[in-house]
């Protein structure tokens, strides 16, 4: 890929986390960060999982390295690698092991999206599952210590999925379109 196709994927995710992630409330801690410029944005090249798995190595060495006044959490997209919702949900799955192989565990917590990010149990249309849909397979890295805080001045955090469902099934299948937050 070059700089303008990385760029358009970090416009492309930048423009779901506005319109559906904040825009939608879906993430009531996301606002701070993005308004304040604490995420990164980095566009894997890979094209296999354990090229993917190497980068987010990096990002999470980054991730750690930094200040947390300038950078609180990470948006790993990977637009050419894993398509496949089950293929990525197995690589969660390594990408946890790694978090842990390097001691990571209580200090950096994994999220991840895809754009067809299926829930267990649930038809791949269910409305319920956009709360986890972005426009590329994305690993969101993020500080534990910026969770805690978060949760402390939002104490009902555990109502949040639920509050997700209800206002995607509001909005229905037509009004997430017209987000416009898939790939361009």
């Amino acid at each position: 890929m070059d700089a303008a196709q990385c760029q358009r994927v970090i416009d492309d995710t930048r423009g779901w986390l506005e319109r559906a992630v904040i825009g939608l409330n879906l993430c009531p801690f996301a606002k701070a960060v993005h308004a304040k410029g604490q995420i990164h944005y980095a566009v894997s090249q890979a094209g296999s999982p354990a090229e993917l798995l190497d980068d987010l190595a990096l990002e999470l060495d980054a991730l750690v390295a930094a200040d947390s006044a300038q950078r609180d959490t990470t948006l790993l997209m990977a637009p050419q690698c894993l398509q496949d919702f089950l293929d990525f949900n197995d690589l969660t799955v390594r990408a946890e092991r790694l978090l842990a192989r390097r001691g990571l565990e209580g200090e950096v917590q994994l999220a991840s999206f895809h754009p067809h990010y299926q829930f267990a149990g649930t038809p791949a249309d269910d409305i319920g599952n956009f709360t986890n849909r972005a426009p590329y397979p994305t690993l969101h890295l993020l500080r534990e210590a910026s969770i805690d805080r978060a949760v402390q001045a939002f104490p009902q955090a555990e109502a949040i999925y639920e509050t997700n469902i209800e206002t995607l099934r509001a909005l229905g299948p037509q009004g997430w379109a017209a987000l416009k937050v898939g790939p361009t």
